[in-house]
């Protein structure tokens, strides 16, 4: 019995963030083609399958250490998409875009998970699993959007910051990018971002997604 229950919460969490960090990261490929740049899609990264995208540490050993240590947030992040920013059309406009469209994706997952919670409820679908595979969903979409935009390179919030700053502070941010993985792990294992950033932004995003469905969930 423990061990069935052990290999439906895996599939209840692994499916969703699966697709959640696939899809963050094609979503990055797929912007800088449509901005100008290749690269990615040369490489075969924009794509839907998991294997191009999946790091062993960011995508399996980092989320397993914060679920074994009772972390109240999950987080990963997969292989980086490679962008060569001199490529796209406005360097500095451009790698903005390139940046939020992996945040952006996560948001436009998390409302669909949220729609098919709503409709299971809604419908009378006493599937648990399914209800609890929708709400890992959008648990671990609004996740990583807030996590990604956190303002540090090498995540998407520091590139998105490092295209809003002037170019000697742009400059001065990007000297951080070798240092900002492990200056992001400790602030994460340090309980930091979760604090301090990850909790007031899921109860923002959270409160997005309540208004946006909230239609919905009035005809049910």
């Amino acid at each position: 019995m423990i061990t069935d229950y052990s290999i439906q919460a895996v599939a209840i969490n692994a499916i969703p963030l699966i697709f959640a960090i696939t899809i963050h990261e094609a979503a990055h490929g797929y912007a800088a083609r449509k901005l100008g740049d290749n690269t990615a899609y040369m490489l075969g990264r924009v794509s839907l399958n998991p294997l191009k995208h999946i790091d062993p540490v960011g995508t399996i050993l980092i989320p397993l250490m914060l679920i074994l240590t009772g972390s109240p947030f999950l987080v990963g992040y997969a292989k980086p998409v490679p962008v060569n920013f001199g490529r796209l059309r406005n360097p500095r406009i451009d790698s903005i875009w390139v940046a939020l469209a992996g945040p952006g994706s996560n948001f436009i997952q998390a409302l669909i998970w949220a729609i098919l919670l709503i409709g299971l409820i809604g419908f009378g679908v006493d599937e648990r699993f399914l209800v609890a595979m929708s709400q890992a969903g959008i648990t671990w979409n609004l996740g990583l959007l807030v996590f990604n935009l956190f303002p540090l390179p090498p995540l998407d919030g520091g590139r998105i910051l490092a295209g809003l700053l002037p170019a000697r502070q742009s400059i001065a941010l990007g000297k951080l990018e070798p240092w900002g993985f492990f200056i992001v792990l400790a602030l994460v294992f340090t309980g930091v971002i979760g604090t301090l950033w990850m909790e007031p932004l899921m109860a923002f995003f959270k409160g997005i997604l309540y208004f946006v469905t909230l239609p919905l969930q009035m005809i049910f």
